[in-house]
Protein backbone atom coordinates (compact mmCIF):
# COMPACT_ATOMS: atom_id res chain seq x y z
CA UNK A 1 0.00 0.00 0.00
CA UNK A 2 1.36 3.48 -0.91
CA UNK A 3 2.00 5.92 1.87
CA UNK A 4 2.08 8.99 -0.61
CA UNK A 5 -1.02 10.46 -1.76
CA UNK A 6 -2.05 10.68 -4.71
CA UNK A 7 -2.20 14.02 -4.71
CA UNK A 8 1.74 14.26 -3.39
CA UNK A 9 2.65 11.77 -5.89
CA UNK A 10 1.04 13.91 -8.85
CA UNK A 11 2.86 17.12 -7.61
CA UNK A 12 6.07 14.58 -8.05
CA UNK A 13 5.21 13.83 -11.41
CA UNK A 14 4.09 16.97 -12.61
CA UNK A 15 7.67 18.28 -11.45
CA UNK A 16 9.82 15.34 -12.77
CA UNK A 17 8.42 16.36 -16.08
CA UNK A 18 8.99 19.43 -16.07
CA UNK A 19 12.18 19.13 -15.19
CA UNK A 20 12.77 16.78 -17.97
CA UNK A 21 11.22 18.83 -20.84
CA UNK A 22 12.97 21.80 -19.70
CA UNK A 23 16.44 20.44 -20.13
CA UNK A 24 14.98 18.61 -23.23
CA UNK A 25 14.83 21.70 -24.73
CA UNK A 26 17.84 22.88 -23.33
CA UNK A 27 20.24 20.93 -24.85
CA UNK A 28 17.70 20.50 -28.26
CA UNK A 29 18.75 23.91 -28.79
CA UNK A 30 22.52 23.83 -28.76
CA UNK A 31 24.46 23.34 -31.37
CA UNK A 32 26.56 20.28 -31.70
CA UNK A 33 29.76 21.17 -34.03
CA UNK A 34 29.67 18.45 -36.40
CA UNK A 35 32.96 17.44 -38.23
CA UNK A 36 31.80 17.25 -42.40
CA UNK A 37 35.12 19.04 -43.43
CA UNK A 38 38.02 18.78 -41.17
CA UNK A 39 39.76 21.89 -41.69
CA UNK A 40 36.34 23.55 -41.51
CA UNK A 41 35.83 22.04 -38.17
CA UNK A 42 39.52 22.59 -36.86
CA UNK A 43 39.05 26.56 -37.69
CA UNK A 44 36.15 26.96 -35.22
CA UNK A 45 36.22 28.15 -31.83
CA UNK A 46 34.48 27.46 -28.18
CA UNK A 47 34.87 30.36 -25.68
CA UNK A 48 33.67 26.72 -23.52
CA UNK A 49 36.61 24.80 -24.38
CA UNK A 50 33.92 22.24 -26.05
CA UNK A 51 35.59 21.33 -29.63
CA UNK A 52 35.95 17.73 -29.91
CA UNK A 53 37.78 16.97 -33.03
CA UNK A 54 38.49 13.24 -32.56
CA UNK A 55 34.36 12.93 -31.02
CA UNK A 56 33.35 14.83 -33.96
CA UNK A 57 34.84 12.68 -36.46
CA UNK A 58 34.19 9.07 -35.22
CA UNK A 59 30.62 9.70 -33.20
CA UNK A 60 27.07 10.83 -34.96
CA UNK A 61 26.23 14.35 -33.71
CA UNK A 62 23.15 12.62 -32.31
CA UNK A 63 24.39 10.46 -30.20
CA UNK A 64 27.22 13.55 -28.87
CA UNK A 65 24.12 15.60 -28.21
CA UNK A 66 22.90 12.43 -25.81
CA UNK A 67 25.68 12.32 -24.27
CA UNK A 68 26.11 15.90 -23.36
CA UNK A 69 22.27 15.62 -22.51
CA UNK A 70 23.32 12.75 -19.81
CA UNK A 71 26.32 14.30 -18.46
CA UNK A 72 23.90 17.71 -18.08
CA UNK A 73 21.31 15.54 -16.52
CA UNK A 74 23.30 13.96 -13.99
CA UNK A 75 24.51 17.24 -12.57
CA UNK A 76 20.83 18.68 -12.33
CA UNK A 77 18.89 15.61 -11.21
CA UNK A 78 19.99 16.50 -7.70
CA UNK A 79 17.93 19.45 -7.71
CA UNK A 80 14.51 16.98 -7.60
CA UNK A 81 15.30 15.42 -4.53
CA UNK A 82 15.17 18.45 -2.64
CA UNK A 83 12.06 19.42 -4.24
CA UNK A 84 10.44 15.80 -3.92
CA UNK A 85 11.40 15.30 -0.08
CA UNK A 86 9.62 18.10 0.31
CA UNK A 87 6.61 17.53 -1.36
CA UNK A 88 6.53 14.03 0.90
CA UNK A 89 7.78 15.50 3.96
CA UNK A 90 4.59 18.20 4.02
CA UNK A 91 2.13 14.95 4.35
CA UNK A 92 4.11 13.46 7.19
CA UNK A 93 5.33 16.41 9.62
CA UNK A 94 3.76 19.41 10.78
CA UNK A 95 6.15 21.70 8.55
CA UNK A 96 8.64 21.46 5.54
CA UNK A 97 10.07 23.76 3.55
CA UNK A 98 12.62 23.71 0.96
CA UNK A 99 15.50 26.59 0.75
CA UNK A 100 15.20 27.95 4.46
CA UNK A 101 16.49 31.07 5.92
CA UNK A 102 17.31 30.66 9.38
CA UNK A 103 17.98 33.95 10.74
CA UNK A 104 19.64 34.94 13.72
CA UNK A 105 21.74 36.97 16.37
CA UNK A 106 25.15 34.86 16.70
CA UNK A 107 27.62 35.49 18.84
CA UNK A 108 30.89 36.67 16.81
CA UNK A 109 33.32 34.45 19.70
CA UNK A 110 31.24 31.47 19.02
CA UNK A 111 31.51 32.12 15.27
CA UNK A 112 35.15 31.81 15.63
CA UNK A 113 35.25 28.55 18.00
CA UNK A 114 33.47 27.23 14.30
CA UNK A 115 35.87 28.15 12.39
CA UNK A 116 38.68 26.81 15.14
CA UNK A 117 36.40 23.31 15.09
CA UNK A 118 36.21 22.63 11.68
CA UNK A 119 40.45 23.74 11.32
CA UNK A 120 41.01 21.11 14.28
CA UNK A 121 38.62 18.58 12.34
CA UNK A 122 40.36 19.00 9.01
CA UNK A 123 43.95 18.58 11.03
CA UNK A 124 42.95 15.46 12.76
CA UNK A 125 41.79 14.18 9.43
CA UNK A 126 44.48 14.70 7.61
CA UNK A 127 47.21 13.40 10.33
CA UNK A 128 44.78 10.49 10.71
CA UNK A 129 44.30 11.25 14.66
CA UNK A 130 41.38 11.11 16.41
CA UNK A 131 38.58 13.71 15.12
CA UNK A 132 36.14 15.07 17.52
CA UNK A 133 32.97 14.01 17.42
CA UNK A 134 29.94 16.21 16.40
CA UNK A 135 28.77 16.58 19.93
CA UNK A 136 31.85 17.89 21.18
CA UNK A 137 32.06 20.61 18.28
CA UNK A 138 28.46 22.03 19.37
CA UNK A 139 29.02 21.97 22.95
CA UNK A 140 32.20 23.72 22.59
CA UNK A 141 30.41 26.05 19.88
CA UNK A 142 27.48 26.60 22.22
CA UNK A 143 30.35 27.21 25.11
CA UNK A 144 31.75 29.69 23.36
CA UNK A 145 28.57 31.79 22.98
CA UNK A 146 28.57 35.22 24.47
CA UNK A 147 25.92 37.94 25.08
CA UNK A 148 27.90 41.02 24.49
CA UNK A 149 29.33 40.17 20.72
CA UNK A 150 26.46 39.63 18.35
CA UNK A 151 25.07 40.33 15.27
CA UNK A 152 22.45 39.49 12.86
CA UNK A 153 23.50 36.25 10.75
CA UNK A 154 21.27 33.63 8.10
CA UNK A 155 22.59 30.72 7.52
CA UNK A 156 20.46 28.55 4.46
CA UNK A 157 19.32 25.37 4.85
CA UNK A 158 18.44 22.85 1.52
CA UNK A 159 15.63 21.37 3.67
CA UNK A 160 14.05 21.90 6.66
CA UNK A 161 11.17 19.85 8.77
CA UNK A 162 8.91 20.78 12.37
CA UNK A 163 8.89 17.27 13.35
CA UNK A 164 5.25 16.91 15.73
CA UNK A 165 7.53 16.41 18.92
CA UNK A 166 8.68 19.59 18.39
CA UNK A 167 12.11 18.38 16.96
CA UNK A 168 13.59 20.35 13.92
CA UNK A 169 15.44 18.49 11.36
CA UNK A 170 17.66 20.20 8.73
CA UNK A 171 19.26 18.55 5.76
CA UNK A 172 22.05 19.69 3.34
CA UNK A 173 22.00 17.58 0.14
CA UNK A 174 25.27 17.19 -1.98
CA UNK A 175 26.75 15.03 -4.14
CA UNK A 176 26.96 11.49 -2.72
CA UNK A 177 30.95 11.73 -3.90
CA UNK A 178 31.57 15.11 -1.83
CA UNK A 179 34.88 16.67 -2.43
CA UNK A 180 37.13 17.84 0.75
CA UNK A 181 35.92 21.67 0.87
CA UNK A 182 31.99 20.29 0.57
CA UNK A 183 32.83 18.43 3.12
CA UNK A 184 34.28 20.66 5.69
CA UNK A 185 31.90 23.23 4.84
CA UNK A 186 28.67 21.41 5.79
CA UNK A 187 30.42 20.90 9.14
CA UNK A 188 30.62 24.44 9.55
CA UNK A 189 27.09 25.18 8.38
CA UNK A 190 25.86 22.38 10.68
CA UNK A 191 27.51 23.98 13.73
CA UNK A 192 25.98 27.36 12.62
CA UNK A 193 22.69 25.73 12.77
CA UNK A 194 23.46 24.79 16.35
CA UNK A 195 24.49 28.16 17.71
CA UNK A 196 21.70 29.82 15.97
CA UNK A 197 19.12 28.06 17.90
CA UNK A 198 21.60 27.49 20.77
CA UNK A 199 20.77 23.82 21.25
CA UNK A 200 22.27 20.85 20.67
CA UNK A 201 21.44 17.21 19.25
CA UNK A 202 18.27 15.77 19.53
CA UNK A 203 16.27 18.80 19.80
CA UNK A 204 18.11 20.02 16.14
CA UNK A 205 19.42 17.71 13.96
CA UNK A 206 21.03 18.98 10.66
CA UNK A 207 22.81 16.07 7.82
CA UNK A 208 24.65 16.24 5.02
CA UNK A 209 21.90 13.59 3.48
CA UNK A 210 22.75 11.66 0.06
CA UNK A 211 19.37 10.49 -1.85
CA UNK A 212 21.13 7.46 -2.91
CA UNK A 213 24.28 5.34 -2.05
CA UNK A 214 25.96 4.96 -4.87
CA UNK A 215 28.62 1.78 -3.29
CA UNK A 216 25.57 -0.14 -2.62
CA UNK A 217 22.70 -1.02 -0.45
CA UNK A 218 24.47 -1.12 2.93
CA UNK A 219 26.12 1.67 5.26
CA UNK A 220 29.41 -0.01 4.75
CA UNK A 221 29.24 -0.37 1.30
CA UNK A 222 30.04 3.62 1.06
CA UNK A 223 33.36 3.83 0.61
CA UNK A 224 34.08 7.71 -1.16
CA UNK A 225 37.23 8.85 1.28
CA UNK A 226 36.56 12.02 1.48
CA UNK A 227 33.39 11.78 2.92
CA UNK A 228 34.78 9.19 5.38
CA UNK A 229 37.61 11.09 6.47
CA UNK A 230 36.39 14.85 6.44
CA UNK A 231 32.88 14.52 7.93
CA UNK A 232 31.55 13.32 11.48
CA UNK A 233 30.03 10.46 9.33
CA UNK A 234 27.98 8.06 11.35
CA UNK A 235 26.70 11.36 13.27
CA UNK A 236 25.82 13.30 10.27
CA UNK A 237 25.92 11.43 7.06
CA UNK A 238 22.24 9.95 5.74
CA UNK A 239 22.20 7.24 2.88
CA UNK A 240 19.48 6.94 0.67
CA UNK A 241 16.75 4.63 2.68
CA UNK A 242 17.91 6.70 5.62
CA UNK A 243 17.29 9.89 4.79
CA UNK A 244 13.79 9.18 2.78
CA UNK A 245 12.81 7.30 6.31
CA UNK A 246 13.49 10.14 8.45
CA UNK A 247 11.91 12.36 5.52
CA UNK A 248 8.77 10.38 5.02
CA UNK A 249 9.08 6.35 6.46
CA UNK A 250 10.56 3.29 5.51
CA UNK A 251 8.43 2.81 2.05
CA UNK A 252 9.52 6.25 0.91
CA UNK A 253 12.70 5.74 -0.79
CA UNK A 254 10.99 2.74 -2.86
CA UNK A 255 8.13 4.78 -3.88
CA UNK A 256 9.67 7.76 -4.96
CA UNK A 257 12.01 6.16 -7.17
CA UNK A 258 8.85 4.22 -8.77
CA UNK A 259 7.45 7.30 -9.70
CA UNK A 260 10.67 8.43 -10.85
CA UNK A 261 10.56 5.20 -12.76
CA UNK A 262 6.97 5.57 -14.03
CA UNK A 263 8.60 9.36 -15.68
CA UNK A 264 11.17 8.12 -17.50
CA UNK A 265 9.18 5.58 -19.24
CA UNK A 266 6.79 7.72 -19.99
CA UNK A 267 9.11 10.25 -21.10
CA UNK A 268 11.59 8.17 -22.76
CA UNK A 269 10.72 8.25 -26.74
CA UNK A 270 10.12 12.21 -26.51
CA UNK A 271 13.81 12.35 -24.74
CA UNK A 272 15.12 10.05 -28.18
CA UNK A 273 13.09 11.57 -30.32
CA UNK A 274 13.77 15.24 -29.25
CA UNK A 275 17.60 14.90 -28.91
CA UNK A 276 18.63 11.88 -31.28
CA UNK A 277 16.04 12.91 -34.25
CA UNK A 278 15.50 16.76 -33.73
CA UNK A 279 11.44 15.98 -33.46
Amino acid sequence: MSTISPTARETIKAHLEVFVENLVAEYKARAIPTLDNVDAYLAQKSAEGQMKPFHAAIVPPQLLRITEFERGFSTSLGSTFEKCAKIVAAEHHPHAEQGYALTGQMSLSAINEIEHQVAAFESAANSKEGRPSLAQMVQSVLDAHRDDDVEERTVWAGLHILRKDGTELFFEMKSPRPNKGQCLEVIQRILRLHLLRRMPRPKVQAYFAMAYNPFGPDRADYTWSFARNYLPFDEVVLLGDEFWSLVGDPSTYREVLAIYQEVGREKAKYMLDALAFGF
